[in-house]
């Protein structure tokens, strides 16, 4: 009887056949067995077509997506938009997508300068080439240009000059010194109508000049007391106010630059950062490579300014030669400040009061410390520093006596410091800071210390660093660059707190 209601619930017109109930049950059971059979025929048969059609409509989509990212149709495409002159086109529909591939990324360099272990075995090679130079011995252009295989004779003469013409050393110049900004042969991004504001037009130029000038030869000048100088002679049209050697040395008979050791970056970052920070003392500094020196490696550029020799090459820069002791003494007498003139017997020497202020606060934000501490007495050195392997850190059981070097000003200009060989460290941490290189300042230059307050200076350094494509590829990039400006904004916030701590004047230093 259940089976019966089944069998009419299922199939309604087996019920309402006359024929049906009088089948036998065999008839009816191969009735029922063929209707199930039909059944199921038409659903398998209804499946298979339903999906038979969403495997067209899927290749057919795909196709579509395939020819819209690769073959597209002009015609098609220049009909979803409308001219509306000037060269400017929009587009007519609203759903436009807008597909951004992104390029492979690649590899950043290696950040120059802060590695410990590399820059310190660099160090230890520069401070051999140093003791090499004073013993009198055999040239190191072979050695600093890499594909020229001669030697130059043993000679005593001070202010010598060796002159290697740039053909002899295969350069290939694919700069011009009057490249615009937005040419792509600069090296030189200058992307707005003007500079940032704490680069002066002479800064620009100058960088122009060292990162794109075409070189008309290259040379090494030396003598005894200093170690020896590549120098470049480029082609320029544009004056940049620099004065030539008159004294007959012909150490640069045009507009030249000074070459430097690759692991010498920090001067790149200290010109802009002197710049940033409104002390403007230090020399115009890009990065450049030479396929004839370091296998290409980017190298410091340092412009060429001849009024540091005011008696000529040979005799030397204009240098302030004066004690630790001397140096403290003259700080607490203040020297020349309100343009007074010190007695005769001060001791006081041609720098000006505030000069002292403005070097110590650059000194410390980059730890330079061959200026005022050169046999490391304010910080602990390691085994492989210069001031150890040359025993100057014995020097410091009598500080007094211990003599300040680099103290660098024009001839013309002897009120006025000039910042010169910037050699900082970026991997020395904040518990080992030189502090010796704060002692006896009481006053700092207001605009620099303003620019370290406003917490600004990552984004005035970042937009100055990056108008050097040379230098910021070489740092690794973004990335390299954060890491440098990490290191700065930690000592400036230990200055800050330096400030506060002994209560030290914050003025106006427009001298």
């Amino acid at each position: 009887m259940g089976k019966s209601r089944f069998h009419w619930l299922r199939f309604p017109f087996l019920r309402q056949s006359s024929s049906y109930r009088r089948c036998p049950l065999s008839n009816r059971s191969l009735i029922i067995a063929s209707v199930c059979v039909i059944y199921l025929l038409l659903v398998i048969s209804q499946a298979g077509y339903s999906k038979q059609h969403r495997g067209r409509r899927t290749d057919k989509d795909k196709y579509r997506h395939t020819r819209g990212l690769y073959n597209l149709d002009i015609s098609d495409a220049q009909s979803d938009y409308v001219e509306t002159g000037a060269n400017s086109v929009l587009p007519t529909r609203s759903n436009v997508v807008y597909i951004t591939l992104k390029t492979k990324r690649l590899k950043p360099a290696n950040i120059r300068g802060t590695i410990r272990p590399k820059l310190r075995k660099k160090v230890k090679r520069i401070t051999e080439a140093k003791s090499a130079f004073k013993e009198n011995k055999r040239g190191t252009v072979e050695r600093d240009v890499g594909q020229i295989q001669r030697n130059f004779p043993h000679k005593n003469t001070l202010g010598e000059t060796k002159d290697v013409h740039y053909k002899s050393l295969d350069i290939i110049p694919t700069y011009h010194p009057d490249a615009q900004a937005d040419s792509p042969l600069s090296s030189i991004r200058i992307y707005s109508q003007r500079a940032p504001p704490w680069l002066s037009p002479q800064d620009v130029k100058a960088m122009r000049f060292l990162a794109d000038a075409k070189m008309l030869r290259v040379k090494e000048a030396y003598h005894g007391d200093y170690t020896s100088l590549l120098i470049f002679e480029g082609e320029t049209s544009v004056s940049m106010g620099n004065k030539r050697d008159t004294q007959g040395n012909n150490v640069c008979g045009g507009q030249c630059g000074v070459i430097s050791n690759p692991v010498d970056t920090t001067e790149v970052f200290a010109f802009h950062l002197d710049r940033v920070l409104g002390l403007n003392r230090t020399l115009p500094a890009v990065s450049r490579k030479f396929s004839f020196l370091h296998d290409g490696q980017p190298c410091p550029v340092l412009l060429w300014d001849a009024s540091l020799y005011p008696e000529g090459f040979a005799a030397g820069r204009s240098t302030v030669r004066m004690t630790w002791g001397e140096y403290q003494s003259s700080l607490k007498q203040k020297c020349w400040h309100k343009n007074i003139s010190p007695k005769p017997d001060s001791g006081c020497s041609t720098v000006h009061h505030y000069e002292w202020s403005k070097l110590a606060l650059f000194d410390f934000l980059l730890q330079i410390h061959n200026r005022l501490d050169k046999s490391c007495c304010g910080f602990r050195p390691r085994q492989e520093d210069v001031c150890v392997e040359l025993g100057l850190h014995a020097d410091c059981r009598d500080q007094k006596h211990i003599q300040l070097t680099n103290i660098i000003h024009r001839g013309h200009d002897p009120r006025h410091l000039v910042f010169t060989n910037n050699k900082g460290f970026f991997d020395r941490n904040e518990d080992n800071l030189d502090f010796r290189l704060l002692e006896g300042i009481k006053e700092l230059p207001e605009q620099a210390v303003s620019v370290l307050k406003s917490k600004r200076l990552r984004e005035k350094l970042l937009q100055s660093l990056f108008l050097d494509q040379t230098y910021w590829e070489s740092q690794g990039g973004r990335q390299g660059i954060d890491k440098l400006i990490d290191v700065i904004e930690r000592r400036a916030k230990v200055l800050l707190t330096y400030i506060n701590a002994h209560g030290i004047n914050v003025i106006t230093m427009n001298v």
